[in-house]
């Protein structure tokens, strides 16, 4: 008799187009039907969702494990756990590790590092490097890195090859941030590889004249961090990427977009046609200067949280699709690194956990249909990044990945319940309706009602095509 893996029955299924009623037949990892009908077999794990809507696995493409590197804040048995507790079923782990994923042999060894502690599935970002790594770009490319990253407007350690986030001139052992020139080459380069070429967009010399400024008069405030790093900073180097992407048809994408403007710039470019794609996260979402107050330094990110004006235009191009997807920047430091001055404390914080709940939530508040939710955490990073339909893709063939939802269930975010090795969030006691209540990966259930059922379930993805420029709403 046919034996089926997994069937989940009674739920109401839900895609970036449509929602409806069906049931979900598994077979060897992969959806095998979705159907209104009884199929005959056997059934290993039969689950009902009723009442409940099914997604396609919601998935994260921008998270910092910190494993290999400083792993006393994170590592990725913990951010994967963390991932699978928040309804994650896919992760793309950042390559400023120690070692960088810079060349072939550091992505096998990132690969095999990753890959017996992964409780989800992960890609591997492998980071630009300009003159430092450029003849390995298309082994990397070969690999199956998902993309490629370039972090524009830090410096590098000649020795380690180790970002310096607070770069000063002078500094010893150092290779200063890299002059646009570099970047073109660099953008050429990946170019021909067919990917994305994604950036943090800051502007090195305009953050240092200004956090000089700022720092020569003592400024210790919030709205002093966003005078000495303000939105021209981003919003220039989004502006010259823009302009090199024109030149080099590269594929060009922002990440963890922070700024209005930025987001006024990239609609017009792809009103021109141009290959070029944003993320947000939460943080620029939920949160606004005007918080800071209330939440204090552990909302310091980079680039920082901006104004209400900034987070209005950033949802406005949720609304309209200029915005491909919401991932979480997920970064974790201890309690004890963020405790400290406003300019002394590093920035980044915990968010893996915490990205599908906030946006379930604005879904039960209206801000977002069920279906757009399905685009921004499923449906639109797999086809940006080339792993349609594999992933986030709702349909026979494609692995058996949901992320089961209540849109009913109430809570908020307790810190201290967090997987995640360090807690430090900014969300701490924010109320949340709608709660992904189960995560399966592949035709297994990894987590259950908030609680792990499997770890060690795992396993790298790799991009089957070069993927697609998606905006707009589809």
């Amino acid at each position: 008799m046919l034996a089926w893996q997994q069937r989940i029955k009674n739920g109401t299924i839900v895609t970036g187009k449509e929602t409806y009623q069906a049931d979900i037949y598994v077979q060897d990892d992969k959806i095998a039907a979705i159907t209104t009908e009884k199929l005959p077999g056997e059934i290993d794990e039969d689950i009902d969702a009723s009442g409940k809507h099914v997604f396609p696995g919601f998935m994260d493409t921008h998270i910092h494990s910190r494993d290999p590197g400083p792993t006393h804040k994170e590592d990725f048995t913990h951010s994967t756990r963390a991932a699978a507790a928040g309804g994650l079923t896919t992760v793309f782990e950042m390559p400023n590790t120690n070692p960088p994923v810079n060349d072939a042999a550091h992505f096998d060894s990132q690969h095999e590092h990753l890959g017996t502690q992964a409780s989800v599935d992960f890609g591997l970002w492998g980071i630009c490097l300009g003159h430092l790594n450029e003849e390995h770009i298309p082994d990397l490319h070969d690999k199956g890195v998902i993309a490629f990253k370039f972090f524009w407007g830090y410096a590098v350690h000649a020795e380690t090859y180790q970002l310096m986030y607070n770069y000063k001139p002078g500094m010893e052992n150092v290779i200063p941030p890299f002059h646009d020139g570099e970047v073109y080459k660099m953008m050429e380069n990946v170019a021909k590889t067919g990917q994305v070429f994604a950036v943090h967009a800051e502007n090195n010399d305009l953050i240092q004249t200004l956090t000089s400024r700022v720092e020569e008069r003592g400024g210790s405030t919030y709205e002093d961090l966003l005078e000495g790093r303000p939105a021209l900073a981003e919003v220039l180097t989004v502006q010259t990427g823009i302009q090199m992407a024109r030149a080099t048809g590269v594929r060009f994408h922002v990440l963890h977009v922070s700024a209005g403007e930025s987001v006024r710039l990239i609609r017009k470019a792809q009103q021109e046609g141009l290959p070029v794609t944003v993320e947000t996260c939460p943080h620029f979402l939920f949160l606004s200067a005007e918080d800071f107050d209330r939440v204090g330094p552990k909302m310091k990110v980079y680039p920082p949280v901006k104004h209400k004006s900034d987070q209005e235009e950033i949802w406005r191009g949720i609304a309209d699709g200029t915005i491909s997807h919401v991932c979480s920047d997920h970064a974790p430091h201890t309690q004890d690194e963020k405790d400290g001055s406003l300019w002394s404390i590093p920035a980044g914080m915990c968010g893996i956990e915490t990205l599908a709940p906030l946006m379930l939530n604005a879904v039960s508040e209206g801000r977002l249909s069920l279906q757009r939710a399905a685009q921004l955490l499923s449906e639109n990073p797999a086809r940006l990044f080339g792993i349609a339909p594999q992933k986030g893709t709702m349909q026979p063939g494609s692995d058996a990945d949901f992320t089961i939802v209540d849109m009913d269930k109430e809570g908020t975010i307790q810190q201290d319940n967090l997987h995640s090795k360090s807690k430090m969030t900014a969300y701490d006691g924010f109320p949340i309706k709608g709660w992904p209540v189960q995560t399966i990966v592949r035709g297994r259930t990894v987590m259950k009602d908030g609680e792990m059922v499997s770890e060690g379930h795992g396993t790298l993805i790799q991009p089957t095509s070069t993927g697609q420029t998606v905006h707009g709403i589809s």
